[in-house]
């Protein structure tokens, strides 16, 4: 597979001061797995700031054997989830793990979880078709960025059975079409036989308004014409997981039955 000559780094790409060079032959040399996990919070959190202080501790032990891209505030965009948590790693059983130990928090005393699972997508890098120096910005150097969108992406049936010097064609007027959009950072990775889709496209920009920007400047070229699916999307603020505590309501009903609250005694270790 060709590579051009001279490759971009990220900071060249986007002038961000952020940004780092990598080089794409190791990152492709590696695993490279990804999941974004989205959960629903099942109740109030409470009050008192010791059991306020375990949560955020659980949250933040439940994902220590990977490494979190971001954590993320997605209420009022939509009304089904809370927190978006996007976690990378060299191997896909890592990623389950944290996925298993979020969603064991607070399960005590007879009572659910206190996140729910809404949606979950495991990806994974695979060197570009057409230009292997082509990373995901995850792996590519760019740091993240203040928002962040996911959504899942299906060809259509007959993407594949086009010519290659087509399919390529139609990609690099796609990425001519997005051009003055550099400072939105995109990780497309695959999930075929993953899940139920294709690849999954993350966005990561410091303004909402170059996300969407880019996502309707891309509606307008050909290889709009090849897409099934490109929904759900998942949208939200990226946070520490003590700003998301901070954010959520809260609930003064917390050891009423004489016994220790659930939240702060079960699901991470710390009984």
């Amino acid at each position: 597979m060709g590579h051009p000559e001279s490759v971009q780094t990220a900071p060249e790409i986007t002038g961000d001061p952020r940004d780092y060079a990598v080089d794409y032959r190791e990152v492709n040399a590696r695993d490279n797995y990804s999941l974004h996990m989205v959960f629903r919070r099942t109740r109030p959190l409470p009050t008192d700031p010791q059991r306020l202080e375990r949560i955020i501790r659980c949250l933040e032990e439940a994902v220590q054997g990977v490494v979190v891209r971001g954590w993320y505030d997605v209420s009022g965009f939509r009304p089904d989830a809370d927190l978006m948590i996007w976690a990378l790693a060299d191997n896909a059983e890592a990623l389950q793990d944290a996925f298993r130990k979020v969603g064991a928090i607070g399960t005590c005393h007879g009572r659910p979880a206190l996140f729910e699972p809404v949606w979950s997508a495991m990806s994974r890098h695979v060197p570009a078709e057409f230009n292997e120096s082509h990373l995901p910005a995850c792996w590519g150097g760019f740091a993240p960025r203040k928002y962040a969108t996911v959504y899942p992406f299906v060809r259509s049936w007959d993407w594949y059975y086009l010519p290659k010097a087509r399919r390529n064609a139609i990609l690099k007027e796609h990425g001519m079409n997005g051009r003055d959009y550099n400072d939105v950072a995109v990780s497309t990775l695959a999930a075929f036989a993953l899940g139920d889709w294709e690849w999954t496209i993350t966005l990561e920009a410091d303004r909402l308004d170059r996300v969407m920007g880019v996502l309707r400047q891309q509606r307008e070229v050909e290889a709009r014409l090849f897409v099934r699916v490109d929904t759900p999307f998942f949208t939200g603020v990226r946070v520490e997981p003590r700003e998301w505590v901070d954010l959520q309501p809260k609930r003064d009903d917390a050891g009423s039955q004489g016994h220790q609250p659930e939240e702060t005694s079960c699901g991470c270790g710390h009984n």
